[in-house]
């Protein structure tokens, strides 16, 4: 949730800044700004609306240009989406500007002292505070810029991530970050700014992540000095190679990049396995659980802790740890989880799951899972990501950099690398025959190829979608291992097209859904060969009797469903543990098609982020 991008150095700051924002659209965002210092002036443009629209107003002066620049993408939180609202905020001097993402939960108290003070507001922010607020330090203490904004940060509850820059110290741009991510890139001469990477990866591949309460200031020709915000400590920063690559985080050809990350899952399910699995020899290995085997093997029951469509990824690992390792496996929203008071034994194994590893409901349920003395493991994509760094273990997902909004790839990989670590544990206890283990390692193999596979559905999903893209509501059914990719269809299509869905297990739809079905009602029925299929076909009938429309997703060659069904998606035949991976592709790609054909922004759709790292 909002976007940060800062750059001090020789070049056009302007160009860096808004290209930087626009790589940072993904996060979500209702309105985008632009500070720029010329070496004498500080200039501010801003707007409600997309960095197109602030590329627009700031066009209109001529002279807005400067080799210091901070552009901000902001997702409303205190405030409506309004020009005023927009960051950049000045404090009331005029000397300081500040781009910020986060949450001040006691700027009220704050800024009722502050207005006591003389000072003035002009928007409904939490950031106007916050910049005020370092103004007024600075100026009662007589200090730099540096350190008013440490004692400022000792003052305020919540989470951030800043940039500060004063106008009387033109040089620098003070940072630092608490529950959001900040990273800053260094370069020859010059340094940049970021929320992640993609805003300066193509001007250098060395980074430094800030932290969780520490600050950094950034000064043109001296070397980074970070420091701990609470006691002033410094910190040896660690320079960080960037793995990332400029291709990974642009279209490639495709009109979204949520089709791009669709297609791109054979591959990055490969990537996600490749070194790990080695079919031939019959072995699994995963450093994060190897080296914590007997913690693995020994644990009581395990916790997964997520938000969304990882949340959704966790359900289907709690069929496959269950299955495979015979060990008792709860699933719980981080945002639930982390508010009530939950039982957590010493010897249970919590598994948090997050694509960005800065979910903040995930990284709190992580510290809390952490204080009553559970073991904490990591599955996330960001490499150097929060949650990465603040578990025990974990392992990343290779799926690349994921830019649309609604997950796709990184649901796929989730679930690849959670079945890795069931199989592993299974063979470690002992729970699974070697014929089974042996037959998952080469379906699991084989899951890249059909994948591919399923993805030739493409022109089917765009068939059906033409009919249905009208509907105000949809129903999603599965059973056993694919209700949690029922839910995630539904997510899918709510998320991009707006429409109303819900997803059900599918003997649950007597208890109250079937009485939504009529004749135009669509209903999305995963019914795969394996597991429940005889269930799922007199779901279907039922269905069928009161004239609801059904678009089934079968395995290839199914002869039942199809002479039920209105419309038929085949995808190739697998094991029923390892089906999620094939049926969740043609709910993507059906969802896909919907919004396309409603106009809608696929790649970021209306009030969602991409990045939660906010409550």
């Amino acid at each position: 949730m909002c976007g940060i991008v800062g750059y001090i150095g020789k070049q056009d700051a302007y160009s860096i800044v808004i290209k930087g924002l626009k790589r940072l659209e993904y996060r979500g965002y209702d309105s985008a700004g632009i500070m720029l210092h010329d070496g004498k002036n500080l200039k501010i443009s801003k707007t409600k609306g997309k960095v197109t629209d602030l590329e627009e107003v700031s066009s209109k002066d001529n002279n807005f240009f400067g080799t210091i620049g901070m552009g901000h993408t902001r997702w409303a939180t205190h405030g409506v989406p309004n020009d005023v609202n927009s960051h950049p905020h000045l404090s009331n001097s005029g000397n300081l500007a500040i781009i910020h993402n986060g949450i001040i939960e006691n700027y009220e108290p704050l800024k009722k002292e502050l207005i006591k003070r003389g000072y003035v507001f002009h928007s409904d922010t939490d950031t106007e505070v916050l910049v005020n607020l370092i103004e007024d330090v600075q100026k009662n203490e007589n200090i730099k810029l540096g350190k008013a904004v440490q004692i400022a940060l000792n003052q305020v509850v919540g989470a951030y991530a800043i940039a500060v820059f004063d106008k009387n110290k033109p040089d620098e741009i003070v940072v630092a970050r608490l529950g959001s991510p900040l990273a800053i890139g260094i370069g020859d001469g010059e340094f940049f700014i970021a929320s992640d990477a993609s805003p300066f990866i193509e001007y250098t591949t060395n980074a430094i992540y800030l932290e969780d309460e520490e600050m950094a200031i950034v000064r043109l020709h001296k070397p980074i000095k970070v420091r701990k915000i609470k006691d002033d400590a410094l910190v040896d920063p660690y320079v960080q190679e960037l793995k990332m690559n400029l291709e990974q985080i642009e279209k490639g050809g495709y009109d979204h990049f949520m089709l791009k990350e669709i297609y791109e899952q054979p591959n990055v399910i490969k990537d996600t396995y490749r070194g790990r699995l080695l079919s031939n020899k019959g072995i699994i290995q995963m450093a994060g659980v190897e080296d914590n085997l007997e913690k693995f093997v020994n644990a009581q029951r395990i916790l997964i802790v997520a938000c969304g469509t990882s949340w959704h990824a966790g359900l289907v690992a709690e069929y496959i740890f269950e299955e495979f390792a015979r060990i008792p496996v709860e699933v719980e929203y981080a945002s639930e989880f982390r508010y009530r008071n939950p039982i957590i034994h010493s010897n249970d194994i919590v598994i948090a799951i997050s694509q960005s590893g800065e979910t903040a409901d995930t990284l709190a349920a992580i510290k809390l899972a952490k204080e009553n003395g559970a073991f904490v493991f990591g599955v996330c994509n960001v490499v150097g990501s929060s949650i990465s760094r603040e578990t025990h273990a974990g392992a990343y997902t290779h799926a690349g950099p994921e830019i649309g909004v609604a997950s796709t790839k990184a649901f796929t990989t989730q679930i690849t690398v959670l079945t890795l670590m069931a199989l592993r544990l299974a063979k470690a206890k002992g729970t699974m025959s070697n014929s089974d283990y042996h037959r998952y390692l080469l379906e699991l193999e084989m899951i890249p190829e059909k994948v591919a596979e399923a993805l030739e559905t493409n022109d089917i999903a765009k068939e059906i979608a033409q009919i249905y893209k009208d509907s105000s509501n949809c129903l999603y059914l599965g059973r056993g291992y694919n209700f949690p990719v029922a839910l995630e269809g539904a997510l899918k299509l709510k998320e991009i097209s707006y429409i109303h869905a819900e997803g059900y297990p599918a003997a649950e739809m007597k208890h109250g859904p079937i009485a939504l079905i009529d004749e135009s009602m669509p209903v999305v029925v995963i019914a795969p060969k394996m597991g429940h299929y005889d269930k799922v076909v007199s779901n279907i009938q039922e269905i069928k009797s009161r004239s609801g429309k059904i678009i089934a997703v079968v395995t290839k060659g199914d002869v039942q469903v199809k002479e039920l069904a209105d419309h038929v998606i085949e995808i190739p035949e697998t094991s029923d543990a390892l089906s999620p991976l094939l049926t969740t592709i043609p709910l993507q790609l059906l969802s896909y098609h919907i919004a396309v054909m409603r106009g809608c922004n696929v790649d970021q759709p209306r009030n969602l982020a991409k990045s939660v790292t906010v409550e």
